[in-house]
């Protein structure tokens, strides 16, 4: 058998729904999914554009307050490698639900945080929650809908991916202005609530499997490894420059995942290791993997940017801010409605093809970027950058999950979700050491100041220039696999009509 037609035989759904279309149960689980996807990201950039005022509410410096967003991502960072074992070992509906539960409740403890200990181990507590939320969610709705239908299912789930980063900060500013900080964490009630009893009534009842004992040894290693680099590459980006404990961090980081990496592919049956690393020789998924963190990279450093533009050189204050990157989200809604099916058309890599030259135009307009550019021409920009992004991000993972099948989901959720966070983490560090490099050397005025952002655009615009080969790549490896499936489609729905005319 040929490696083409293995991975179709391997990914071909146990029954084929109808070609083009979700069914019932699927559209249910999306909707669970999507709520709780809400919650978890919608925390990573809404507290963000709250740092200053808790420095004055909890009355500490900002280097201390910084650790609320610090602490949320170690603790994110060090619980995604589990999700697999975790959902094997208990269920993926009853972890899940547990997840929502933990973070629902932590999002109370840190309204209520009096001083800013408190509120840095409620938002590691918190983070724990959320790192579970989206790996877990992704694995009941890939493994239900599977590859025949991927593409819309992978669209609905990036809704949140993609937006949470550009709402985030609108949210938080209107908050800030109104009800105060403590609401930047109620606002995830009333959304956990509704997950969790979505949840109960619509999420499919799964038995756990045999998930065999627990790789101690690896979940140390990768879980520290990760921590290493995410502080590592936070603090790049808060302090501009590589400070000892920046290099202590990531050296350590980079030590430890390669030892992972080392002890991963020793581990001989019938042990299991955390992660399953022998996926990467399937030329497809590194492809995608490579996509996903460039383009995790472009997305979380691109953003960091606009904000600190319209603050620095055009003196807005938050909620206006917040307003004028409002329309990226508007083309990425746009993208997130026709990606699926464009994909469904002409595959998953070549859609991220075509997102990826979109990116590339998009952020040119932002490399020349002035003192007195155009609101409106920034605000068109920014809607057709989130359109690319939208076209480019959820389709490269449609593409590895349908060359890995069905039976594979488990492994490659994780690892994506570690690649795309890590890849968020490590452009928008980047980005910002750039941008205070070049700050550093301008003249003060407005118009050296533009000059500055536009010089760390053109690192995004390099990083969009990664993703896009990666994706071209991707195309080519899942072309023929695509074809395969698309004559599986059109046999079932052959037989389909030939039977019911029967």
């Amino acid at each position: 058998m040929s490696t083409d037609s293995a991975r179709t035989s391997t990914g071909a759904a146990p029954a084929a729904p109808t070609p083009g279309k979700l069914s019932p149960e699927v559209r249910r689980i999306a909707v669970v999914v999507v709520t709780g996807a809400v919650a978890s990201l919608l925390d990573s950039t809404i507290v963000n554009i709250a740092l200053n005022d808790l420095t004055h509410e909890l009355h500490t410096g900002l280097d201390t307050v910084q650790w609320v967003v610090t602490a949320y991502m170690l603790a994110l960072a060090s619980v995604i490698p589990v999700t697999g074992w975790a959902a094997r070992r208990v269920g993926a509906r009853r972890l899940y639900l547990a997840s929502i539960v933990l973070f629902t409740v932590a999002s109370v403890a840190c309204g209520f945080a009096q001083t800013s200990g408190q509120l840095i181990a409620l938002r590691a507590l918190q983070g724990i929650g959320g790192g579970l939320t989206l790996p877990v969610g992704q694995m009941i709705l890939a493994r239900k809908a599977g590859p025949q239908n991927m593409a819309r299912v992978m669209s609905i789930v990036g809704i949140p991916m993609v937006l949470t980063p550009v709402v985030g900060p609108t949210i938080g500013g209107l908050l800030l202005d109104g009800p105060g900080w403590r609401w930047i964490f109620f606002v995830n009630v009333p959304i956990g609530l509704i997950a969790v009893l979505l949840g109960l009534r619509l999420l499919p009842r799964e038995p756990a499997e045999n998930a065999g004992p627990l790789d101690v040894t690896g979940l140390v290693a990768i879980s520290l490894g990760m921590i290493g680099l995410t502080y590592g590459l936070a603090e790049l980006g808060n302090q501009g420059k590589f400070t000892t404990a920046v290099v202590v961090a990531l050296a350590a980081g980079l030590a430890l995942t390669a030892a992972f990496v080392l002890h991963a592919l020793r581990i001989k049956q019938p042990r299991r290791p955390l992660l399953d690393l022998h996926l990467y020789r399937d030329k497809a998924f590194a492809a995608a993997c490579v996509a996903t963190f460039a383009l995790g990279g472009a997305l979380y450093g691109g953003m960091i940017l606009m904000p600190l533009y319209y603050q620095a050189v055009r003196h807005e204050d938050a909620v206006t801010t917040g307003l004028l990157l409002g329309p990226s989200g508007f083309g990425a809604a746009a993208a997130m409605w026709l990606a699926g099916r464009t994909a469904e058309r002409i595959g998953g890599g070549l859609t991220a093809i075509i997102g990826g030259a979109v990116n590339i135009v998009s952020t040119l307009p932002f490399v020349l970027i002035g003192p007195h550019t155009s609101y409106v021409a920034l605000c068109l920009a920014l809607v057709v950058r989130g359109f690319g992004i939208g076209m480019s991000m959820m389709p490269a993972m449609t593409a590895a999950y349908r060359v890995l099948g069905r039976n594979k989901i488990n492994d490659a959720t994780p690892q994506l979700s570690i690649l795309q966070r890590v890849g968020g983490s490590m452009g928008t560090a980047i980005i910002v050491v750039v941008l205070q490099n070049s700050l550093a050397d301008s003249d003060g005025t407005p118009a050296g100041l533009s000059d500055s952002f536009g010089a760390a655009f053109g690192w995004v615009l390099v990083v969009t220039l990664v993703a896009l080969l990666a994706t071209a790549v991707l195309a080519a490896i899942e072309r023929p696999v695509f074809a395969a499936q698309r004559a599986q489609k059109r046999q079932a729905a052959a037989e389909q009509a030939t039977t019911g005319k029967a």
